[in-house]
């Protein structure tokens, strides 16, 4: 594919998204009602499948049709979990925020613990969001500076900056209500990616519908389930890690939650959560499909496989399956860079402005500030990027955004807590416990095989990380002192 095109299609990609920023932007005097909130006024089928694309993000896109060679399905094992979890979300969570009609999700620990507690799990989200937003990113980067940002000797710091700086201009002013109309269209291509490659390769290799789906049934690449305990990929492990990262990197997660808080009523927004739910199991296993059918493509045809499993998609899709398929998968990336990143962003503005700068939604003399903030986020993002060039290691920048994931540990702890329990804690020490915790869960992640005969945590060190803080919230707890929740 010629750098012209990629350039085109890039270019009016992001005339669309433009477009569709300048009709949902707030003109009045609402506006960071609007980016906030979008006015609770989303509609729930809208916000579900927008949902879809920013959950699957580059990383999916990306990696999980590759990872299909080493792991076959198992990672199904952890959708089913997901399901669970969002059945959790849906039911448990979405009512206690809407009935403390929050902003910020971690409102809830300064009304339930106090300001301590409160600004350290909104901390804890920002470091995790930061990383993680930048990571997914990272890797959407790499991809469109050899498609395209390479043709032309363009540095990779400065097409980074050329990336988030698009994304700032469609979000800077309409924020969370922008987002759920651009995350609709960037689904659309994600899926139509994924969709049109299958044909494409049934396509080349002969294929019906019928004879494709036995293909992939038939493959060793297809197994789903793995029952060795000692596995990383074991399925109770996977399955429960399903359940409670979705929980905590989902219901507690402004990124995720911010949208679903955008529909009108309780019940519109647990529709959303449960739909979404459906539609991402589904969405996942179209990338698996894909998957393996990427493998029968190059056995059948002689072609190498790389060694990093990442970049099988993007090779095959940008060299071997004709100049559409490039320009859909192309759409396909863009759409999975862009979806992570804008809702990261808002999400990540929002909660420093409510959580740190204490703004209120309707105060009218917010806009100046609240933008302020957005355009400084997006410049973090942009230093921590370029950070993982810099580093030029895979392997460290993946070990960094895992770390990050230890965040979310004690987030999990302080909200089952603060839900399970009415016992009130010694606020001013809880910042020191949530940092202990994913140290101490780290090195018991370290050692697992020497404590506990060969046994290797996988996705579950996060539940060790949230009992750990648990555990110290209650050694931390007044005597004789309760809350009414």
């Amino acid at each position: 594919m010629s750098a012209t095109t990629v350039f085109l299609v890039i270019f009016l990609y992001f005339l669309f998204l433009m477009f569709i920023s300048y009709l949902t932007s707030e003109k009045g005097e609402n506006q960071s009602n609007a980016f906030f909130t979008a006015n609770r006024s989303s509609k729930w089928y809208l916000v579900a499948y927008g949902m879809v694309g920013a959950t699957l993000s580059g990383v999916t896109f990306i990696s999980v049709p590759g990872m299909v060679a080493k792991s076959g399905w198992s990672y199904l094992q952890f959708m089913m979990g997901n399901m669970v979890g969002y059945a959790l979300i849906a039911y448990l969570l979405i009512p206690l925020f809407y009935s403390k009609k929050l902003i910020s999700i971690y409102q809830y620990l300064k009304s339930r613990f106090g300001i301590v507690s409160y600004k350290t799990g909104s901390f804890f989200f920002l470091v995790s969001q930061t990383i993680g937003a930048a990571f997914r990113l990272y890797l959407a980067a790499m991809v469109l500076q050899i498609a395209f940002f390479d043709a032309f000797n363009i540095p990779f710091a400065v097409s980074v900056l050329i990336t988030i700086l698009l994304i700032w201009l469609y979000t800077f002013k309409g924020g969370i209500k922008t987002i759920v109309w651009t995350d609709t269209l960037q689904t659309t291509f994600l899926i139509l990616a994924a969709v049109w490659t299958i044909y494409t390769i049934a396509s080349s290799l002969g294929m019906n519908p019928a004879s494709m789906l036995s293909t992939v049934a038939e493959s060793e690449m297809s197994n789903v389930f793995v029952w060795d305990w000692k596995a990383g990929n074991f399925f109770w492990k996977q399955f429960l890690a399903g359940v409670f990262i979705t929980i905590s990197m989902n219901g507690l997660d402004q990124n995720i939650m911010q949208k679903n808080l955008t529909c009108k009523s309780v019940g519109e927004a647990q529709k959303n959560v449960l739909w979404f739910a459906l539609a991402f199991f589904f969405a996942t296993v179209v990338f698996l499909v894909l998957g393996v059918l990427l493998y029968e493509y190059t056995s059948y045809h002689g072609i190498q496989v790389p060694e990093r499993s990442d970049e099988l998609y993007p090779l095959l899709a940008l060299n071997h399956f004709g100049l559409f398929t490039a320009v859909v998968f192309l759409l396909g990336i863009t759409a999975a860079a862009f979806s992570s990143a804008d809702s990261a962003l808002t999400a990540l503005t929002t909660a420093f402005c409510i959580d740190f700068l204490g703004m209120d939604e309707k105060e009218q003399d917010n806009n100046r500030k609240r933008k302020m903030v957005h355009l400084g986020f997006s410049f973090v993002l942009f230093l921590v990027i370029v950070g993982f060039r810099v580093l030029n290691d895979d392997t460290v920048v993946s070990s960094v955004f895992k770390a990050a994931g230890y965040t979310y540990g004690p987030l999990l702890g302080l909200f089952v807590y603060g839900i399970y329990s009415k016992r009130q804690v010694k606020d001013r020490f809880v910042v020191y416990l949530c940092l202990l915790s994913p140290v101490l869960s780290y090195i018991i992640n370290l050692y697992s095989k020497e404590l506990f005969a060969g046994y290797q945590f996988g996705f579950e060190i996060l539940l060790v990380n949230a009992l750990i803080t648990i555990i110290g919230l209650r050694v931390l707890t007044l005597k004789n002192n309760t809350v009414n929740k």
